[in-house]
């Protein structure tokens, strides 16, 4: 397998063992094949990097954390591989550990695997849990800075948190929503992948409590745990559909935006608006069609920047650390539409 790498770095961009690393290189028995994938994988991405890399200055290899869904942490990977090749002084390398449900035990055990292995800095997005500030705190306690992204740890060890303004933006979701119902009034499906997050909560809060005080002739039904993904957000739509005959709207917080408008077709029921969050490639696809009405939208690359800011910061032991200002939410409709980068 040809490369141009030192095996310590194929290992350290593979998460495996270097004694793994060169079996596979040196093409020795008893490798399985989804071992040598990942290999071959963590080559082809020190390929890119290294296209795309700074020629001088310092290499940070940083660790993206992540439960979501593969259509966001699809969006996440190509924002943080597009700053990589753009931002100075230094130049970063990133291994992105990616999965759509993580219990709270394996997250711990991962975040664990990674401090003790080393890196310079750890980005996470997942559950608000005891158990994983702990782990950030382990972290922390070793040197390593861990920045939170889209959702946040605020009462954990975390140096920073890159993102929106979740609560702000379930406030603008309230508006859009019941301006748009008017005085009609209606009832609203608000999806989220889990309660366990702490970004989705608030986006929750700032929408129940502008509805509350602005609008109350709309109701809220709320659906949980189907942690965005189609199939388990889909049957819990559909099940909150046969319950309420009155839901005529959707704000959806954590996802699985093409199950819900599915639960809708099979009930044979209209959606008067549709609010989403984060342009992927299903949300794109879905405004372009107008299954949805409105987009809220913060710039990823933002978020990126901010991420590289900070653990700099700590890395080059800068006297006051930089705290990211939080990313500005945009509402997209099919006429503002950005490209796709």
């Amino acid at each position: 397998m040809a490369h141009l790498f030192l095996v310590k770095d194929i290992a350290f961009q593979a998460g495996l063992s270097t004694a793994t690393v060169d079996r596979v290189l040196n093409g020795r028995p008893g490798v399985r094949r989804q071992t040598e994938m990942r290999v071959k994988a963590a080559i082809a991405e020190l390929e890119k990097q290294q296209a795309g890399a700074i020629g001088s200055g310092r290499t940070l290899a940083i660790d993206i954390v992540m439960e979501t869904p593969q259509r966001f942490s699809d969006a996440v990977r190509a924002a943080f591989e597009a700053e990589m090749a753009t931002f100075l002084p230094g130049v970063f390398r990133c291994r992105f550990h990616f999965a759509e449900v993580m219990k709270p035990a394996e997250l711990v055990q991962l975040l664990d695997r990674i401090r003790l292995r080393g890196t310079h800095g750890i980005v996470l997005k997942a559950p608000d849990v005891a158990e994983v500030a702990a782990a950030v705190a382990r972290a922390d306690a070793a040197g390593i800075p861990v920045v939170t992204l889209v959702t946040d740890l605020p009462n954990s060890a975390r140096i920073a948190y890159a993102g929106a303004d979740n609560r702000a933006a379930g406030e603008t979701a309230a508006y859009l929503i019941g301006e748009f119902l008017g005085a009609g009034g209606g009832k609203v499906l608000v999806t989220l992948s889990s309660g366990r997050f702490r970004g989705e909560e608030e986006r929750e809060i700032g929408f129940r409590r502008v509805i509350r005080a602005r609008y109350p002739d709309i109701g809220i039904t709320e659906i949980s745990e189907g942690h965005g993904t189609d199939a388990a957000t889909g049957t819990l739509a559909a099940a909150a559909l046969a319950a309420d005959p009155t839901i005529n709207a959707v704000y959806s917080i954590g996802g699985g935006n093409r199950a819900v408008l599915a639960a809708f077709d099979a009930a044979k029921r209209p959606v008067r608006v549709f609010v989403a969050h984060d342009l992927d490639a299903d949300n794109r696809a879905l405004l372009a069609a107008r299954r949805i009405g409105f987009v809220l939208h913060h710039d990823l690359r933002t978020d990126a920047r901010s991420v590289f800011r900070a653990i700099m910061s700590r890395a080059t032991a800068l006297p006051r650390a930089v705290t990211p200002s939080l990313s500005s939410v945009e509402i997209v409709t099919p006429y503002n539409m950005p490209a796709a980068d």
